[in-house]
Protein backbone atom coordinates (compact mmCIF):
# COMPACT_ATOMS: atom_id res chain seq x y z
CA UNK A 1 0.00 0.00 0.00
CA UNK A 2 3.06 2.20 1.20
CA UNK A 3 4.61 1.61 -2.47
CA UNK A 4 1.29 2.36 -4.31
CA UNK A 5 1.28 5.76 -2.38
CA UNK A 6 4.16 6.47 -2.96
CA UNK A 7 3.75 6.18 -6.76
CA UNK A 8 0.29 8.07 -6.58
CA UNK A 9 2.60 10.93 -5.61
CA UNK A 10 4.83 10.58 -7.76
CA UNK A 11 2.23 10.72 -10.72
CA UNK A 12 1.83 14.49 -11.16
CA UNK A 13 5.46 15.15 -10.79
CA UNK A 14 6.14 12.58 -13.76
CA UNK A 15 3.17 14.58 -15.70
CA UNK A 16 1.62 11.07 -16.46
CA UNK A 17 -1.45 12.14 -18.78
CA UNK A 18 -5.15 11.83 -17.74
CA UNK A 19 -6.32 9.41 -20.16
CA UNK A 20 -10.20 8.49 -21.04
CA UNK A 21 -8.98 4.93 -20.05
CA UNK A 22 -8.90 3.61 -16.67
CA UNK A 23 -4.98 4.05 -15.89
CA UNK A 24 -4.17 0.82 -13.49
CA UNK A 25 -1.86 0.42 -10.82
CA UNK A 26 0.43 -1.85 -12.45
CA UNK A 27 0.06 0.62 -15.70
CA UNK A 28 1.15 3.55 -13.28
CA UNK A 29 3.65 1.88 -11.79
CA UNK A 30 5.35 1.04 -14.84
CA UNK A 31 5.23 5.04 -15.89
CA UNK A 32 6.66 5.81 -12.59
CA UNK A 33 9.58 3.26 -12.44
CA UNK A 34 11.34 2.35 -15.91
CA UNK A 35 10.79 6.02 -17.71
CA UNK A 36 12.40 7.83 -14.63
CA UNK A 37 15.39 8.15 -15.49
CA UNK A 38 15.23 8.37 -19.20
CA UNK A 39 12.89 11.65 -18.26
CA UNK A 40 15.33 13.19 -15.86
CA UNK A 41 18.31 12.19 -18.32
CA UNK A 42 16.31 13.71 -21.53
CA UNK A 43 15.42 17.13 -19.36
CA UNK A 44 19.15 17.60 -18.05
CA UNK A 45 20.50 17.26 -21.70
CA UNK A 46 18.04 19.14 -23.89
CA UNK A 47 16.22 21.08 -21.34
CA UNK A 48 13.10 20.91 -23.16
CA UNK A 49 9.52 20.02 -22.41
CA UNK A 50 8.37 16.61 -22.89
CA UNK A 51 5.85 16.30 -25.99
CA UNK A 52 2.21 15.61 -24.84
CA UNK A 53 1.34 11.93 -24.55
CA UNK A 54 -1.31 10.43 -26.63
CA UNK A 55 -4.88 10.27 -24.81
CA UNK A 56 -4.88 6.37 -24.09
CA UNK A 57 -2.68 3.75 -22.12
CA UNK A 58 -3.64 1.19 -25.31
CA UNK A 59 -0.46 0.57 -27.30
CA UNK A 60 -0.78 0.15 -30.75
CA UNK A 61 -1.63 -3.29 -31.83
CA UNK A 62 -4.65 -5.43 -33.03
CA UNK A 63 -6.85 -6.45 -29.69
CA UNK A 64 -8.98 -10.05 -30.06
CA UNK A 65 -11.83 -9.11 -27.86
CA UNK A 66 -14.14 -11.80 -26.96
CA UNK A 67 -18.17 -10.90 -26.57
CA UNK A 68 -21.02 -12.26 -25.06
CA UNK A 69 -22.69 -15.00 -26.27
CA UNK A 70 -25.62 -14.38 -25.09
CA UNK A 71 -26.13 -12.78 -21.56
CA UNK A 72 -24.58 -8.91 -21.82
CA UNK A 73 -23.42 -9.36 -18.53
CA UNK A 74 -20.45 -11.62 -19.53
CA UNK A 75 -18.34 -8.83 -20.97
CA UNK A 76 -15.15 -8.78 -18.84
CA UNK A 77 -13.93 -5.08 -17.06
CA UNK A 78 -10.56 -5.34 -19.53
CA UNK A 79 -12.56 -6.28 -22.92
CA UNK A 80 -14.73 -2.77 -21.93
CA UNK A 81 -11.67 -0.49 -21.07
CA UNK A 82 -10.02 -1.98 -24.74
CA UNK A 83 -13.43 -1.34 -26.68
CA UNK A 84 -13.61 2.36 -25.25
CA UNK A 85 -10.15 3.17 -25.98
CA UNK A 86 -9.75 1.45 -29.15
CA UNK A 87 -9.00 3.93 -32.43
CA UNK A 88 -11.63 1.65 -34.05
CA UNK A 89 -13.43 -1.57 -33.57
CA UNK A 90 -13.71 -4.06 -36.26
CA UNK A 91 -17.23 -5.50 -36.01
CA UNK A 92 -18.87 -8.13 -37.75
CA UNK A 93 -22.16 -7.52 -37.89
CA UNK A 94 -22.43 -3.17 -36.83
CA UNK A 95 -25.94 -3.51 -36.09
CA UNK A 96 -25.34 -6.28 -34.20
CA UNK A 97 -22.04 -5.30 -32.03
CA UNK A 98 -23.77 -1.82 -32.34
CA UNK A 99 -26.48 -2.76 -29.64
CA UNK A 100 -23.88 -4.26 -27.14
CA UNK A 101 -21.21 -1.14 -27.48
CA UNK A 102 -24.85 1.53 -26.73
CA UNK A 103 -25.62 -0.80 -23.56
CA UNK A 104 -22.47 0.40 -22.49
CA UNK A 105 -22.32 3.32 -23.55
CA UNK A 106 -19.31 3.34 -25.55
CA UNK A 107 -19.12 5.57 -28.62
CA UNK A 108 -15.63 4.28 -30.51
CA UNK A 109 -16.09 4.36 -34.62
CA UNK A 110 -17.56 0.46 -35.85
CA UNK A 111 -16.06 -0.15 -39.19
CA UNK A 112 -17.88 -3.75 -40.40
CA UNK A 113 -15.36 -7.16 -41.11
CA UNK A 114 -16.99 -9.84 -42.25
CA UNK A 115 -15.66 -13.11 -44.46
CA UNK A 116 -17.28 -11.03 -47.40
CA UNK A 117 -14.75 -8.43 -47.00
CA UNK A 118 -11.83 -9.13 -45.04
CA UNK A 119 -9.30 -9.31 -47.64
CA UNK A 120 -10.60 -6.23 -48.99
CA UNK A 121 -10.55 -4.44 -45.79
CA UNK A 122 -6.54 -6.15 -44.66
CA UNK A 123 -4.55 -3.72 -46.86
CA UNK A 124 -5.89 -0.15 -45.17
CA UNK A 125 -5.97 -2.08 -41.42
CA UNK A 126 -2.79 -3.34 -41.76
CA UNK A 127 -1.55 0.22 -42.61
CA UNK A 128 -3.26 1.85 -39.95
CA UNK A 129 -1.69 -0.31 -37.68
CA UNK A 130 1.98 0.48 -38.92
CA UNK A 131 1.04 4.52 -38.31
CA UNK A 132 0.49 3.36 -34.52
CA UNK A 133 -3.66 3.01 -34.02
CA UNK A 134 -4.82 0.48 -31.21
CA UNK A 135 -7.98 -1.55 -33.56
CA UNK A 136 -10.01 -3.81 -31.92
CA UNK A 137 -11.58 -7.04 -33.45
CA UNK A 138 -14.69 -8.51 -31.96
CA UNK A 139 -17.37 -10.97 -33.92
CA UNK A 140 -21.25 -10.98 -33.19
CA UNK A 141 -20.65 -13.18 -30.24
CA UNK A 142 -17.77 -14.84 -28.62
CA UNK A 143 -13.88 -15.08 -29.66
CA UNK A 144 -12.75 -13.52 -32.54
CA UNK A 145 -11.19 -15.79 -35.36
CA UNK A 146 -12.62 -19.08 -33.51
CA UNK A 147 -15.61 -20.05 -36.48
CA UNK A 148 -15.62 -16.26 -36.99
CA UNK A 149 -13.47 -13.77 -39.37
CA UNK A 150 -10.01 -13.10 -37.44
CA UNK A 151 -7.67 -15.77 -38.01
CA UNK A 152 -5.94 -14.61 -41.27
CA UNK A 153 -5.88 -11.17 -40.05
CA UNK A 154 -3.89 -12.01 -36.71
CA UNK A 155 -2.03 -14.13 -38.75
CA UNK A 156 -0.46 -11.53 -40.91
CA UNK A 157 -0.26 -9.36 -38.08
CA UNK A 158 2.23 -11.66 -36.62
CA UNK A 159 4.43 -12.34 -39.81
CA UNK A 160 4.35 -8.25 -39.97
CA UNK A 161 5.44 -7.87 -36.34
CA UNK A 162 2.43 -6.34 -35.26
CA UNK A 163 1.29 -7.17 -31.51
CA UNK A 164 -1.99 -9.40 -31.60
CA UNK A 165 -3.52 -9.20 -28.44
CA UNK A 166 -5.85 -11.67 -26.89
CA UNK A 167 -8.89 -10.06 -24.45
CA UNK A 168 -10.13 -13.34 -23.39
CA UNK A 169 -13.77 -14.36 -22.23
CA UNK A 170 -16.69 -15.76 -23.67
CA UNK A 171 -16.93 -18.95 -26.40
CA UNK A 172 -19.40 -21.02 -26.78
CA UNK A 173 -17.13 -24.46 -27.16
CA UNK A 174 -15.56 -24.17 -23.85
CA UNK A 175 -19.01 -22.66 -22.27
CA UNK A 176 -20.43 -26.23 -23.20
CA UNK A 177 -17.31 -28.25 -22.78
CA UNK A 178 -17.64 -27.13 -18.64
CA UNK A 179 -20.92 -27.85 -18.29
CA UNK A 180 -21.77 -31.20 -20.19
CA UNK A 181 -20.75 -34.06 -18.05
CA UNK A 182 -18.43 -35.37 -21.10
CA UNK A 183 -14.77 -35.86 -20.10
CA UNK A 184 -12.44 -32.44 -20.82
CA UNK A 185 -9.30 -32.85 -20.12
CA UNK A 186 -8.78 -33.27 -23.67
CA UNK A 187 -11.21 -32.33 -26.53
CA UNK A 188 -11.14 -31.36 -30.39
CA UNK A 189 -12.94 -28.24 -31.60
CA UNK A 190 -14.17 -29.10 -35.09
CA UNK A 191 -15.91 -26.24 -35.68
CA UNK A 192 -18.68 -26.40 -38.49
CA UNK A 193 -18.26 -29.39 -40.98
CA UNK A 194 -17.49 -28.79 -44.29
CA UNK A 195 -21.04 -28.14 -46.51
CA UNK A 196 -19.77 -30.74 -48.70
CA UNK A 197 -21.93 -34.12 -47.69
CA UNK A 198 -18.70 -36.04 -48.83
CA UNK A 199 -16.46 -34.10 -46.97
CA UNK A 200 -18.26 -33.59 -44.17
CA UNK A 201 -19.03 -37.65 -43.23
CA UNK A 202 -15.40 -37.80 -44.15
CA UNK A 203 -14.48 -35.59 -41.21
CA UNK A 204 -17.19 -37.17 -39.22
CA UNK A 205 -15.14 -40.40 -39.67
CA UNK A 206 -12.15 -39.16 -38.78
CA UNK A 207 -13.59 -37.21 -35.64
CA UNK A 208 -15.44 -41.30 -34.35
CA UNK A 209 -11.95 -42.78 -34.61
CA UNK A 210 -10.75 -40.14 -31.79
CA UNK A 211 -10.47 -40.92 -28.08
CA UNK A 212 -11.24 -37.25 -27.35
CA UNK A 213 -14.64 -35.63 -26.89
CA UNK A 214 -15.83 -33.75 -29.93
CA UNK A 215 -16.88 -30.13 -30.49
CA UNK A 216 -19.31 -29.12 -33.49
CA UNK A 217 -21.16 -25.90 -34.01
CA UNK A 218 -24.61 -26.76 -36.02
CA UNK A 219 -26.55 -24.29 -37.19
CA UNK A 220 -29.93 -24.99 -36.07
CA UNK A 221 -31.72 -25.88 -39.73
CA UNK A 222 -28.50 -28.48 -40.23
CA UNK A 223 -29.10 -30.42 -36.70
CA UNK A 224 -31.54 -33.01 -38.38
CA UNK A 225 -29.06 -33.93 -41.01
CA UNK A 226 -26.03 -33.35 -38.46
CA UNK A 227 -27.40 -36.13 -36.07
CA UNK A 228 -28.12 -38.79 -39.08
CA UNK A 229 -24.40 -38.30 -40.24
CA UNK A 230 -22.99 -38.02 -36.79
CA UNK A 231 -24.74 -41.73 -35.70
CA UNK A 232 -24.11 -42.97 -38.81
CA UNK A 233 -19.98 -42.46 -37.92
CA UNK A 234 -20.07 -42.62 -34.85
CA UNK A 235 -22.73 -45.13 -33.81
CA UNK A 236 -26.24 -44.83 -31.98
CA UNK A 237 -24.67 -45.66 -28.47
CA UNK A 238 -22.48 -43.21 -28.53
CA UNK A 239 -23.21 -40.36 -25.90
CA UNK A 240 -23.90 -36.77 -26.73
CA UNK A 241 -24.84 -33.22 -25.02
CA UNK A 242 -26.86 -31.00 -27.25
CA UNK A 243 -26.23 -27.17 -26.06
CA UNK A 244 -28.44 -24.37 -27.20
CA UNK A 245 -29.25 -20.92 -26.77
CA UNK A 246 -26.29 -21.06 -23.93
CA UNK A 247 -26.26 -18.18 -21.38
CA UNK A 248 -29.85 -16.86 -22.33
CA UNK A 249 -33.06 -17.12 -21.73
CA UNK A 250 -33.86 -20.70 -23.11
CA UNK A 251 -30.46 -22.35 -22.34
CA UNK A 252 -30.96 -26.28 -23.16
CA UNK A 253 -28.49 -28.64 -22.21
CA UNK A 254 -29.69 -32.20 -23.81
CA UNK A 255 -28.14 -35.01 -22.58
CA UNK A 256 -27.97 -39.02 -24.46
CA UNK A 257 -27.20 -40.99 -26.94
CA UNK A 258 -27.01 -40.24 -30.70
CA UNK A 259 -30.17 -43.01 -31.32
CA UNK A 260 -31.93 -40.96 -28.60
CA UNK A 261 -30.78 -37.96 -30.18
CA UNK A 262 -32.13 -38.32 -33.57
CA UNK A 263 -35.16 -39.58 -32.10
CA UNK A 264 -36.00 -36.54 -30.04
CA UNK A 265 -35.18 -33.69 -32.28
CA UNK A 266 -36.60 -35.34 -35.50
CA UNK A 267 -39.96 -33.81 -34.68
CA UNK A 268 -37.82 -30.41 -33.23
CA UNK A 269 -36.95 -27.59 -35.19
CA UNK A 270 -34.88 -25.72 -32.42
CA UNK A 271 -33.76 -22.08 -32.68
CA UNK A 272 -30.28 -20.71 -31.62
CA UNK A 273 -26.70 -21.31 -31.89
CA UNK A 274 -26.13 -25.02 -31.18
CA UNK A 275 -22.93 -26.76 -29.96
CA UNK A 276 -23.09 -30.67 -30.42
CA UNK A 277 -20.57 -32.38 -27.90
CA UNK A 278 -20.00 -35.95 -28.68
CA UNK A 279 -17.50 -38.42 -26.31
CA UNK A 280 -14.36 -39.97 -27.60
CA UNK A 281 -14.13 -43.52 -28.97
CA UNK A 282 -13.27 -45.84 -25.63
CA UNK A 283 -11.09 -48.61 -25.87
CA UNK A 284 -11.81 -51.93 -26.40
CA UNK A 285 -11.59 -53.99 -23.39
CA UNK A 286 -11.05 -56.97 -25.79
CA UNK A 287 -8.42 -54.97 -27.94
CA UNK A 288 -4.58 -56.22 -26.06
CA UNK A 289 -3.28 -52.76 -25.10
CA UNK A 290 0.33 -51.70 -26.80
CA UNK A 291 3.05 -52.28 -24.65
CA UNK A 292 3.29 -48.90 -24.60
CA UNK A 293 -0.28 -48.02 -23.85
CA UNK A 294 1.18 -50.52 -20.52
CA UNK A 295 3.94 -48.42 -19.94
CA UNK A 296 2.33 -45.09 -19.84
CA UNK A 297 -0.53 -46.86 -17.25
CA UNK A 298 2.56 -47.93 -15.08
CA UNK A 299 4.42 -44.66 -15.08
CA UNK A 300 1.13 -42.22 -14.25
CA UNK A 301 0.03 -44.65 -10.98
CA UNK A 302 3.86 -45.14 -9.94
CA UNK A 303 3.60 -41.65 -10.27
CA UNK A 304 1.16 -41.30 -7.90
CA UNK A 305 2.12 -42.84 -5.27
CA UNK A 306 1.14 -46.59 -6.36
CA UNK A 307 3.53 -49.46 -5.31
CA UNK A 308 4.79 -51.76 -8.19
CA UNK A 309 2.12 -55.12 -7.28
CA UNK A 310 -0.60 -52.48 -7.15
CA UNK A 311 0.18 -50.62 -10.13
CA UNK A 312 0.36 -54.14 -11.72
CA UNK A 313 -3.28 -55.21 -10.55
CA UNK A 314 -4.76 -52.24 -11.48
CA UNK A 315 -3.52 -51.97 -15.03
CA UNK A 316 -4.40 -55.64 -15.32
CA UNK A 317 -7.73 -55.10 -13.95
CA UNK A 318 -8.50 -51.91 -16.64
CA UNK A 319 -7.12 -53.71 -19.59
CA UNK A 320 -7.37 -57.01 -21.54
CA UNK A 321 -3.76 -57.58 -21.06
CA UNK A 322 -2.34 -60.96 -18.73
CA UNK A 323 -0.72 -60.09 -15.27
CA UNK A 324 2.33 -61.85 -15.78
CA UNK A 325 3.24 -59.76 -18.83
CA UNK A 326 2.27 -56.51 -17.36
CA UNK A 327 4.76 -57.50 -14.10
CA UNK A 328 7.01 -58.60 -16.08
CA UNK A 329 7.25 -55.04 -18.28
CA UNK A 330 6.78 -53.37 -14.72
CA UNK A 331 10.01 -55.31 -13.33
CA UNK A 332 11.74 -54.58 -16.79
CA UNK A 333 10.77 -50.36 -16.47
CA UNK A 334 11.28 -50.14 -12.73
CA UNK A 335 13.82 -52.82 -12.08
CA UNK A 336 12.45 -53.99 -8.38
Amino acid sequence: MASLLRLQALAPALNVPRSRCFLSPFHLASVATAPLARRLSTAASTNSPEPPAPDSDLESGLYLVATPIGNLEDITLRALRVLKCATVILSEDTRHSGKLLQHYNIKTPLLSFHKFNEREREPSILRRLHEGEAVALISDAGTPGISDPGMELARLCAAEKIPVVPIPGPSAAIAALSASGLPSNEFTFVGFLPKHGRSRRDRLEISAREAATQIFYVPPHGIHQFLVDAASSFGDSRSCVIAREITKLHEEFWRGTLGEANEAFATRQPKGEITVLIEGQLISVDETPSEDFLEHELRELMTKGHTLSAAVKLVTEATSAKKKDVYALALRLFGK
